[in-house]
């Protein structure tokens, strides 16, 4: 993980800006046993499939990726020179754990593993997401998904 301290004057100057969202209310809902959920991925590593458009700077949509892709398809538009993308080039699974969640499933840990996945750019603020993830919120909806794997990038 990251510290502040360790991170360029600049990056830290540009992450003290960042306004963070606040809520009227936290809400807490106990869910079914691990064994029973319908399990979504909700990345922001502004991952897309091969021929999908890429992410532009500052974009604040989402890409739908289906839960059978081949890894090999998946690409990264994540636009920041600061990132290090060796990890995701080597295992998608590193930002994108979609692998490791079928074999959870196999195993009988989680329910199931949703049809399709999300990713989001986190170069975004939150409140300019909002509109697309409760966009991606009412898919997942639609497809039983009780339960989401956040993955931030």
């Amino acid at each position: 993980m990251a510290r502040m301290e360790d991170l360029p004057e600049g990056e830290r100057e540009m992450l003290r800006t960042i306004e963070l969202p606040t809520f009227e209310t936290t809400p807490f809902v106990r869910g079914a046993p691990l064994s029973k959920r319908r399990v979504a991925i909700v990345s922001t590593a502004a991952l897309q499939k091969r021929d999908d458009k890429i992410f532009d700077i500052g974009e604040n949509s989402y890409r739908i990726i289906p839960g059978d892709v081949d890894p090999n398809e998946v690409v990264m538009s994540h636009g920041s020179a600061n990132f290090d993308r060796t990890g995701f080039q080597q295992d998608l699974n590193i930002c994108f754990p979609l692998e490791r969640l079928h074999e959870l499933a196999a195993e009988g840990f989680i329910g199931s593993v949703a049809d399709f996945h999300y990713s989001v750019s986190g170069a975004v603020s939150p409140q300019r997401n909002e509109e697309s993830v409760r966009e991606i919120a009412r898919l997942m909806k639609r497809e039983a998904v009780d339960t989401v794997l956040l993955v931030p990038i």
